[in-house]
């Protein structure tokens, strides 16, 4: 008789239930990246057509360029906090690597405190910005400027929420 006990496999194993925190996080990360994409095509799209319009019948569509800006500065500050989440930033770890482990933790802490810091007063400035701008229209769509203004607050506390998940572990 044999004391080991049986190796559970990918099919034998029980699924744990995801708890209201993963289904939340779940959703946020997919939401934010279903937007990235929206965006991304439209503005490809949007920009593609306007060039094919300009060649083809010398004239364009007079705010698909200002659209297309703006749908860009959106998808930096969306694309940013998704980018830390999945570790696409550039990123120096010279100093970190030949740090000891207890000092290298150490010094992640005070950058991730800092990233918050920054964060913090990015997301008050830029609300304080996007309030300042609410009744300034852009030149062609007439749109309020605010609302391309927004995407600084909101995605700087998409930066920070993406950075309080990797802190609990959960990359993804």
């Amino acid at each position: 008789m044999s004391d080991q006990k049986p190796t559970e496999t990918k099919e034998t194993a029980a699924v744990a239930p995801v708890s209201l925190l993963g289904r939340v996080d779940r959703f946020i990360v997919s939401a934010n990246c279903l937007v990235l994409v929206a965006l991304l095509a439209t503005m490809a799209v949007i920009i593609f057509v306007n060039v094919v319009m300009r060649y083809v019948t010398r004239d364009s569509i007079i705010w698909a360029e200002e659209l297309g800006r703006y749908m860009m500065i959106w998808l930096t500050f969306l694309g940013t906090g998704i980018t830390l989440r999945f570790g696409g930033h550039l990123a120096v770890d010279t100093l970190q690597a030949a740090l000891p482990a207890a000092l290298a933790r150490t010094m992640r802490a005070i950058v991730v405190i800092l990233i918050v810091i920054f964060c913090g007063v990015v997301v008050w400035a830029g609300v304080q910005y996007a309030e300042g701008t609410w009744l300034q229209e852009t030149a062609a769509m007439e749109i309020p400027f605010g609302a391309v203004t927004a995407c600084i607050p909101i995605g700087l506390l998409l930066v920070l929420y993406h950075l309080f998940a990797i802190a609990r572990g959960n990359r993804g």
